[in-house]
């Protein structure tokens, strides 16, 4: 396994890049292209949504800096200073941002198994 290497990266100086799903957008922290895993902030548009049940590959971990984000069919709710865990393969979702939301998303290693149809490329999906 490789070793890491120390970074530090100005996230306010990076650019949003904008997924395929509308309302989505990233700014990715970091990326291990041999395991998958990553960092990055994600914001969601007011109105943003996934729009399926879906799961993941792996763990994913969520920080809410700002907004409110719902998983809509639980009701599980993000805020600022909630942090989301879900387990590897746990279907979740449809989700709806209630108003602008911005989450730091971790993955300890590939995001799907299969990229959602809601995507339109596969960069988006990993």
């Amino acid at each position: 396994m490789p070793s890491l290497e120390e970074i530090l990266i100005q996230s306010n100086d990076m650019p949003w890049r904008a997924k395929s799903l509308k309302g989505v957008h990233e700014k990715m922290l970091w990326r291990d292209d041999a395991t998958g895993a990553s960092v990055a902030l994600i914001k969601f548009e007011k109105g943003a949504s996934i729009p399926t049940p879906h799961l993941h590959a792996s763990n994913q971990m969520m920080f809410c800096l700002s907004g409110h984000y719902e998983y809509t069919k639980t009701g599980v709710t993000l805020k600022p200073g909630s942090f989301y865990c879900n387990p590897k393969g746990n279907v979740h979702g449809p989700t709806l941002a209630h108003e602008e939301t911005v989450v730091v998303e971790i993955y300890d290693g590939p995001h799907y198994p299969v990229r959602p149809d809601w995507y339109d490329n596969d960069e988006d999906a990993r």
